[in-house]
């Protein structure tokens, strides 16, 4: 089962990576990223600083420290500006971005946030069946990795199930 939604906590799963919805600074923020620092431990600040910055649609990757994953990629989603902005492209490119350092790393599981979600205001839906096809796209070309969608909450869960559902 290459792809499936769960409602969890990003930061207790054991996986090879989980993603951080980090920002262009990689520095601690709100919301998945704030939880995901303060599970990790002060650690990932440091090595967060290193990589800095990161670009929007790209992604870095560290070690996991405190957490069971054993790395967290940062994935630096779109701010929504209305979808005028290349958005959508930026997004997908989030999302590539962070199935390529795991590859790299030689991971083969992975759990996403919602990206861009949050305090970035992208819909959730769209940003779902963003999130949803270019996964799909990524593990047609480029092999099968064990691929978790952790929702934080009902809503998030039941866009995430719909749009794997659908052909």
């Amino acid at each position: 089962m290459p792809m499936r939604a769960i409602k969890a906590d990003i930061t207790t799963l054991d996986v090879d990576a989980i993603v951080n919805a980090a920002n262009e600074r990689l520095t601690p923020g709100g919301g998945v990223s704030g939880a995901i620092h303060r599970a990790a431990g002060p650690e990932l600040a440091a090595a967060c600083a290193a990589l800095a910055p990161c670009p929007t649609g790209e992604a870095r990757i560290t070690p996991g420290f405190r957490l069971k994953a054993r790395h967290v990629i940062h994935a630096v989603g779109p701010v929504w500006h209305g979808g005028t902005r290349g958005e959508a492209g930026l997004l997908a490119s989030a999302y590539r971005a962070a199935l390529a350092r795991l590859r790299e790393a030689g991971g083969r599981s992975i759990a996403f946030p919602a990206i861009s979600t949050g305090i970035y205001g992208y819909p959730l839906e769209e940003a779902t069946r963003i999130a949803v096809a270019t996964v799909r796209d990524d593990l047609a070309r480029n092999g099968d990795l064990d691929v978790v969608f952790a929702c934080f909450d009902d809503r998030t869960l039941a866009a995430y199930r719909k749009e794997l559902a659908a052909p």
